[in-house]
Parts: C-alpha cells; sequence; structure tokens
C-alpha cells in the first residue's frame, strides 16, 4: 500500500518502526493522522500547538524521517504516474528484476543519499503487490534531445580538431616529448588502423545489443549523453594547449585561410567519423585521445547491458579495449599520457552516471543537480537499474497494425 493511503493503523506501525510510539495516541488517536495528513506535517506543526512536541530532539528525528517519507511518497507517485501515462497511451514496460539488498552494517547515522535504493526497492515491491510493472519509459522527446547533444558536440570537437591542427608546433623546433612508452616501443606504422578495426568491433557488437535490448531507446540516450560530455571535454582540452608532435613520421602541414575551408574540412571529419579509415588524418588533438575513450566507452556500455554470465563477451570486450589502447601507442599516433586521461575520464564519467542513475541519488542533493542538469533531465522518470532483457524490435502484432490500414483500404 502506498503511504498516501496509509490508514492511522498504519501510520501507528510507522511510528513504531521508527522509534516514536510515544506519540502514536496523540497523532493517530487525538487527532486522527493517516498517511496523507502524515506527509503533510511541517516541522512548524511540531513545534506548535495542538501537536506541541516538548523536546527538541523528538522534533529533529521526526522531521528527518518525515521528510524521506515526503520524499518516498513524490517517487511513489512519479512511478504511478508513468503507470498512468504508459496505460493511456500503450506505451510498453517492464518489470524490475534488479532487487536492491540493504547493508545492515551500515551504521546507526541516517544519511538521506543511502537510501536511495532502499526507497526504490519498496515502491517496486509494493507496485508488484498492486499487480503493477516498474515503468521504464521510452521518452522519444528526451532521445531527441540527446541527439541533438551530440550532433552539436560532434560539431564543436570537429572544429576544434580543425583549429588545433593549425597550431600545431614545428616538429624540427619543437621535436616529439620524451615518453616512456613512445621511447621503447618501435612504431607500426599500420597499428592504427588495427586500433579503428578494434573500435569498429565493439561499435557492433554494442548495437546489436542496442538493436535487440528492451529498452534500447534508453540506452541509446545514454550513449549521446556520456559520449557528448566526454568529447566536449575533450575540445576544451585540445585548444588550450597544443603539443609537438609525438612521432617524426606525422604530417600536419595542411593549413586552412578561410572560415569556409575550415567549415568544409570540419564536415569532413564528422562525416568519417574522425577515423583513418575513412580517410580523415588530423593533428594536434593529442589531449586527450578520442580513439581511446571510444574504445572505453564502448566496452563499459557492453559489459554494463548485457547479464554477467556472458563473461565470455565481457573478457572479449576488454581484450579489444586493452589492445585497441596498445595500438594508438604503437601507431605513435598519441602520448602515453593520452591515453592514461581519456580511460581514466571515460570510465570515470560512465561509472559515475549510472551510480547516479540506478541509486536516484541526484534526487536528494540540490548540488547534484546543478552540475549535472542533463542527468537530473534524462534520469528523472527511470525508476532505477534498467533491466537486461531482451526482445525484437518489431513484434508481429505492431506488422499487423501498420499494415491494417492499408488492408482495409485495399478490401
Amino acid at each position: 500500500m502506498f503511504i498516501h493511503e496509509w490508514s492511522c493503523n498504519e501510520v501507528k506501525v510507522w511510528l513504531k518502526s521508527e522509534g516514536f510510539e510515544k506519540y502514536s495516541e496523540l497523532l493517530c488517536e487525538k487527532h486522527e493522522v493517516d498517511g496523507d495528513v502524515l506527509l503533510s506535517l511541517t516541522e512548524k506543526d511540531l513545534r506548535n500547538p495542538p501537536l506541541q512536541f516538548k523536546k527538541l530532539s523528538d522534533i529533529k528525528k521526526l522531521w528527518r524521517c518525515l521528510k524521506l517519507l515526503q520524499q518516498k511518497s513524490k517517487i511513489e507517485r512519479r512511478v504511478l504516474n508513468g503507470v498512468s501515462h504508459h496505460k493511456s497511451n500503450h506505451i510498453y514496460t517492464t518489470t524490475n528484476n534488479n532487487n536492491h539488498h540493504s547493508d545492515d552494517g551500515r551504521g546507526s547515522s541516517y544519511d538521506e543519499t543511502d537510501h536511495s535504493s532502499y526507497i526504490d526497492s519498496d515502491i517496486e515491491v509494493s507496485m508488484r503487490s498492486r499487480g503493477k510493472d516498474v515503468v521504464f519509459l521510452p521518452e522519444l522527446n528526451k532521445l531527441f534531445v540527446s541527439f541533438l547533444y551530440a550532433t552539436f558536440v560532434s560539431w564543436v570537437t570537429a572544429y576544434m580538431m580543425v583549429l588545433v591542427h593549425e597550431r600545431v608546433p614545428d616538429k624540427q623546433k619543437y621535436p616529439p616529448l620524451p615518453d616512456i612508452f613512445l621511447d621503447n616501443v618501435p612504431l607500426i606504422p599500420y597499428a592504427f588502423q588495427l586500433a579503428e578495426l578494434c573500435g569498429l568491433s565493439l561499435a557492433i557488437v554494442w548495437l546489436f545489443i542496442l538493436f535487440f535490448h528492451k529498452h534500447r531507446m534508453i540506452l541509446l540516450r545514454r550513449f549521446f549523453s556520456i559520449a557528448s560530455s566526454v568529447f566536449l571535454l575533450r575540445s576544451v582540452t585540445i585548444i588550450v594547449t597544443s603539443l609537438s608532435v609525438p612521432g617524426q613520421h606525422l604530417q600536419c602541414s595542411a593549413m586552412y585561410h578561410s572560415a569556409w575551408q575550415r567549415f568544409v574540412r570540419a564536415t569532413e571529419i564528422v562525416s568519417g567519423f574522425g577515423m583513418t579509415l575513412t580517410g580523415v588524418h588530423t593533428c594536434g588533438d593529442y589531449m586527450f585521445s578520442g580513439h581511446t575513450a571510444y574504445l572505453t566507452l564502448f566496452n563499459h556500455l557492453i559489459t554494463e547491458y548485457t547479464p554477467s554470465k556472458y563473461y565470455r563477451l565481457h573478457t572479449f570486450s576488454w581484450v579489444l579495449n586493452l589492445f585497441g589502447i596498445f595500438f594508438v601507442l604503437a601507431a605513435h599516433e598519441h602520448y602515453s599520457i593520452d591515453v592514461v586521461i581519456a580511460f581514466y575520464i571515460t570510465s570515470r564519467i560512465f561509472l559515475y552516471y549510472h551510480m547516479l542513475a540506478n541509486t536516484r541519488c541526484y534526487w536528494y542533493s540540490k548540488r547534484v543537480k546543478i552540475w549535472f542538469p542533463l542527468l537530473s533531465y534524462f534520469e528523472c522518470n527511470v525508476p532505477g537499474k534498467i533491466p537486461n532483457e531482451y526482445c525484437w524490435p518489431v513484434t508481429r502484432s505492431d506488422v499487423k497494425r501498420w499494415t491494417q490500414p492499408l488492408y482495409n483500404k485495399n478490401k
């Protein structure tokens, strides 16, 4: 039963569970406080008549518990609204089978952020008891926003790559910087193509998973959001400092004398996905490695959105990720620090994004909402960790529904 539906007896049970049994008679019997009234109580109500609690410690402790209860009720109402919207618009739903377990050793302190996952679990159990499913809405409007974000960042990154190409220091005057890996591993001319083949292999696996995943729209939205944030940060790092080329074999003599030429070159980079396999070659964008960023992102996406029992696939994904990084260095296209920073930043952004989204910690922190506005916007209606369930993107009923008007017209 949801909190706002509690009777006075259920409010008594809650008060007893929180250690406020001595106030159950005052609240429930004398003033008939039910679930709906309980959610509307404020700290001022506890201090002033007719309740007028005497102890400051009781006022503060009960008010803290009430705030958590009100936040939990808000989540319940959001999920209920999602279920109602789903039923009226025939949006597919799925049951979240990922249970959240509490940690009995978390101590006596009651931190609001730590209890967000327990709240989601309570809602899920409560909804199941009422015969309802946890809803994961596709929200195509947010997918479109994330696509626009990715498109914008792609152009910004490509244009920054054009600008830094013009600023590359003369390698005769500024030779390659000392690097512990590049100085001890000989140049392998075809290694960069091998790195891109590793990336393409991971991309194909990711697209295959995305095609069959039941919540593909949410996954695609997250991919656009995370990749765009990583490469927007990369655009800043490559423009603020220009490093000398990491190898004497690199030719960086191309110059662009007008804004139109820069625009055309940026278009070529975007259309070629920035890969040498498509004929795109750039210089100067060394801090940090874009190829390492994509290798790492695809690897984390594959391991996150496939079941843990697919350990062979996960091992294969990690091998391609690590070999791809090695080939980037063996081609002497980036300094060692470039790939280290790229791997760290990409993996941390991915992990932090999913930690916040899965536990919904941002609901209880204004600071998180301020610093991660896109995460708050994209994930506000996702009720928890996305289950790894798969299905055909188009069912027989979908085909029948689409072809029915044509059949009726011909008939």
